[in-house]
């Protein structure tokens, strides 16, 4: 759960803390107290976009800060697999800064990270629900989501998807054959021509290279010739005037007086290794005198000729030699392909009946947990709505599924399409759920699936931010009373203007903005029971608080005992 929250520099926010335990939690405030900067700032440290205009005027950096505890084993197994590791005491401290320079730092638990990885962590530890995240619930593609988090079939799926993808891949490979082999035999001369062409020229990896250095050595023939000539000559090419001689006889001089001066032997030794180095140099030098041609212009020409057919030959399939084979290679193997089309299709075909047969067979397993689990959901749904003041009630899942010639149509999902359909009034027909218009309606809606799969998405920390714009009075008060009761499971937050669900939460913060040092300020208190009475019935009431209001904040503070 989330144990603690600080936001510095978030608009009109300059430095504020809260410090939150396990329960129901309500902010509340006047409009424009700074309540949405609240959830702004905890969307800044779940992945939203950073914004530089979300930086308080005057101040260079804005930074938000969440510490989570208190975490299951499920949750802290999900953040080791993307390789976040939960500290000894069994926290994660997520930091976001963002900078007026358009930069910004993401920290989780010290360690820099992208926001790609902060957007994969998030949602194991937080939740978000605003009045236009009913929109969601409008997309009919999302409902079978929510079906399979209450089935808890994540492990099947992720079976599913992974045979899906398997069928994908070989269709791919197949249709990609097909497609050649409808070009049928005019591609296959291209292949071949592009495969002797290629083939004619004997080329090897390298050679271009190694033309170039012979070519060089070619035109410098002459000077290469006349130094070499000369070094040879000097090391060892002359019979007494060499450097071999000389070091050689050295050596033997060194020899016969060795038994006198020790060290001299050393000396020999010495001089006996330099030999050896001018013998494999003088050696070095020959050999290259040895490939100096007595007609050079006739082998420069032939290396012209070569080098032009290669440069022919990269325009054509390549920019390097190495490229020029590797297109070869792949002519070769698409000259093949096409050579035994018919029996790699009716391979692939037979691979694609056992894939599809296999994705099938899960895609049966995924259907039957949803149909189970959708009946399941439709009858908690519909006593969670009518415990919230919609009585006559009419709500179901429609799970159906697509064939084509008979075979089951599949996507990653599987073979099922699911749409929820309600009706909110007695006699009116079912309709699809995106058609539903009342904000009050899709606010009890969204409330009443949230609460049916609590505790089964995994999440620890629940945020409702003004979700129960459209009702009130009586209708208020059982929200409220659904919320306390899911915060038995979840840590649970509501930002909220009604005083009949402030009244029945654990703990109570105000938001209030205030002028300091002529800058506006938004801060943030926990309040007292007495504090509670006096925020409940500024709710209540209209300019001016009356007594009779402030009593019914207190009795409402007194009911919250009842639902405990």
């Amino acid at each position: 759960m989330l144990l603690s929250l600080h936001i510095e520099n978030v608009a009109v926010i300059k430095n504020v803390d809260f410090d939150f335990t396990e329960g129901f939690m309500v902010l509340t405030g006047e409009t424009g107290a700074g309540k949405s900067i609240v959830i702004d700032s905890i969307n800044l440290l779940i992945g939203a976009k950073a914004e530089r205009e979300l930086i308080r005027h005057g101040e260079s950096y804005a930074m938000v800060s969440g510490l989570f505890g208190d975490l299951s084993e499920r949750t802290v197994g999900e953040l080791n697999s993307l390789g976040i590791s939960v500290d000894e005491d069994g926290t994660i401290l997520v930091q976001r800064t963002v900078n007026s320079d358009g930069k910004n730092r993401i920290m989780i638990n010290g360690r820099s990270v992208n926001l790609s990885l902060l957007k994969s962590v998030m949602p194991y530890l937080v939740s978000i629900h605003g009045q236009s995240d009913t929109a969601t619930l409008l997309d009919a593609k999302k409902h079978i989501g929510i079906i399979d988090v209450y089935a808890g079939c994540t492990e099947l799926l992720s079976e599913y998807r992974e045979a899906y993808s398997s069928l994908e891949k070989i269709r791919r490979e197949k249709n990609e054959i097909i497609k050649k082999a409808h070009e049928g035999e005019r591609l296959k001369e291209i292949l071949e021509y592009q495969i002797k062409d290629i083939d004619s020229a004997n080329l090897h990896s390298g050679e271009e290279e190694e033309l170039v250095e012979k070519k060089v050595k070619i035109k410098n023939s002459e000077k290469i010739t006349k130094n070499s000539e000369f070094v040879f000559k000097a090391l060892k090419g002359s019979e007494r005037g060499s450097v071999s001689y000389l070091l050689d006889r050295s050596i033997t001089a060194l020899s016969q007086i060795s038994d006198v001066v020790p060290a001299f032997a050393e000396y020999s030794e010495r001089l006996r290794d330099m030999l050896y180095q001018v013998e494999d140099i003088s050696e070095e030098v020959y050999a290259t005198l040895a490939e100096i041609d007595e007609d050079p212009t006739e082998t420069l020409n032939k290396i012209e000729s070569r080098l032009d057919k290669i440069s022919k030959l990269k325009r054509k399939y390549g920019l390097t030699v190495d490229e020029v084979l590797a297109f070869r290679e792949k002519a070769y193997n698409d000259y093949q392909a096409l050579e035994n089309s018919d029996e790699m299709i009716r391979i692939l075909s037979s691979k694609e009946r056992a894939a599809y047969e296999k994705a099938v067979a899960l895609a049966d397993k995924l259907h039957a947990l949803r149909i189970e689990a959708a009946k399941s959901l439709e009858d908690q749904v519909k006593e969670t709505l009518e415990f919230l003041d919609m009585p006559k009630v009419v709500f179901f899942a429609s799970i159906s599924e697509k064939f084509d010639a008979g075979q089951k149509l599949l996507n990653e999902d599987g073979s099922d399409r699911v749409e929820f359909f309600i009706s909110a009034n007695r006699g009116a027909e079912p309709q699809p759920l995106a058609k539903i218009a009342s904000g009050g309606e899709m606010s009890r809606i969204m409330l009443a699936l949230k609460s049916v799969i609590a505790g089964k998405d995994g999440i620890p920390t629940v945020i409702y931010d003004e979700i129960d714009a459209g009702v009130s009075g009586k209708t208020a008060r059982k929200i409220g009373i659904k919320m306390l009761s899911l915060s038995k499971n979840t840590q649970l937050f509501c930002v909220t203007h009604s005083a009949q669900i402030a009244s029945l939460a654990d703990i109570h913060f105000l938001i209030s903005k205030s002028d300091i040092n002529g800058a506006t300020e938004t801060g943030v208190k926990k309040l007292d029971d007495e504090g509670r009475i006096v925020e409940l019935s500024r709710i209540l009431g209209g300019i001016d608080v009356t007594e009779s209001q402030r009593a019914a904040a207190r009795d409402m503070l007194n009911e919250r005992k009842d639902f405990l």
